[in-house]
């Protein structure tokens, strides 16, 4: 879904909330002192939900090389995914390079003729690996709180939470099959997947612009922290689904020295955030805002994680006790 999608969504359900609480207000004789409408002293608590943009940087902590025992990226040959592809489900013994009797699931996988040695039906080289590793669109949902000092000023306190998905794709050459009709060799593209969970806590100052009744708009600010958590890692060829989480997991597994370098696969990384958006008074008891706010933050996973960007927009609704 493209982002300004997002954005007139998120627009056009605001302006109708909007639209029923006037009507709301028109009807209700219970309300028609506007005095009450105004955001009062206290505790108010809700919920959020929207979209969440994550940067790609640490996203290339799941393109299958792993890291070696320095902390580096491993060349090819010492790849989780090289590993699993031509060794580990291959039927090839990685120390001969000859048969070591298992069965060639990638071969079955791909509907090709099994590998034999000197004489393989599909190839997976350097040039194949990962490309493009980036998340998807994640949603961020939480509960939100605020501690309205007067009509327009607060203390905001905000948790919210997130599964995020990361996505790349690798290739697998296929030779022509000579009791076909195949004319060329193939280049078959597949997918390898990433998981990550993210709560964000944040504690800043939110301050309503303007004294009208009803709509507004605000601003907010404050200090920001993430706890991210390396969730899975798998790669997908056609109908085979191979994991390499065990590769981050277990020392030693699938590489060839035991002296091997695990990323940090949870930590929680500090920084700010600030946001802008319309807040609008539905009721004495509900108000509801539409947002936009950006981060600044370090996602404290992987190896040298670093200062990024993140974007997040959404609905929040507070009811006022």
């Amino acid at each position: 879904m493209k982002k300004h999608t997002i954005y007139k969504t998120l627009t056009l359900i605001a302006l109708t909330l909007y639209s029923l609480g006037s009507i709301a207000q028109e009807t209700n004789s219970d309300d028609s002192d506007d005095s009450e409408m105004m955001e009062k002293k206290g505790f108010h608590f809700g919920f959020f939900i929207g979209p969440y943009w994550a940067n790609k940087y640490t996203a290339n902590l799941y393109n299958g090389y792993g890291l070696d025992a320095n902390g580096a990226q491993n060349e090819f040959i010492n790849s989780y995914i090289n590993r699993k592809i031509n060794f580990e489900y291959s039927g090839v013994d990685p120390n001969t390079g000859a048969s070591n009797g298992q069965l060639d699931q990638i071969a079955q996988a791909l509907g090709v003729d099994p590998a034999a040695t000197g004489s393989n039906t599909w190839h997976f080289g350097p040039s194949d690996m990962p490309q493009n590793m980036h998340y998807t669109i994640a949603f961020l949902v939480g509960l939100n709180a605020r501690y309205s000092m007067d009509k327009q000023n607060a203390i905001i306190l905000n948790v919210n939470a997130s599964k995020l998905k990361v996505v790349g794709n690798f290739t697998i050459q296929t030779d022509v099959n000579p009791n076909s009709n195949q004319l060329n060799a193939g280049v078959n593209t597949f997918d390898i997947i990433g998981g990550e969970q993210r709560m964000i806590f944040q504690f800043g100052y939110a301050r309503i612009l303007g004294d009208n009744k009803r709509a507004n708009f605000f601003m907010e600010g404050g200090l920001n922290a993430t706890l991210a958590k390396f969730d899975k890692n798998y790669i997908v060829i056609k109908n085979l689904k191979i994991d390499l989480t065990q590769n981050y997991t277990t020392p030693g597994y699938g590489s060839p020295t035991t002296n091997v370098y695990f990323p940090k696969r949870i930590g929680i990384g500090f920084g700010a955030f600030a946001g802008a958006g319309f807040n609008i008074t539905m009721s004495p008891k509900w108000t509801v805002q539409l947002l936009y706010d950006i981060t600044y933050d370090k996602v404290n996973i992987g190896v040298n994680p670093v200062y990024k960007f993140q974007h997040q927009t959404g609905i929040r609704a507070y009811y006022n006790f």
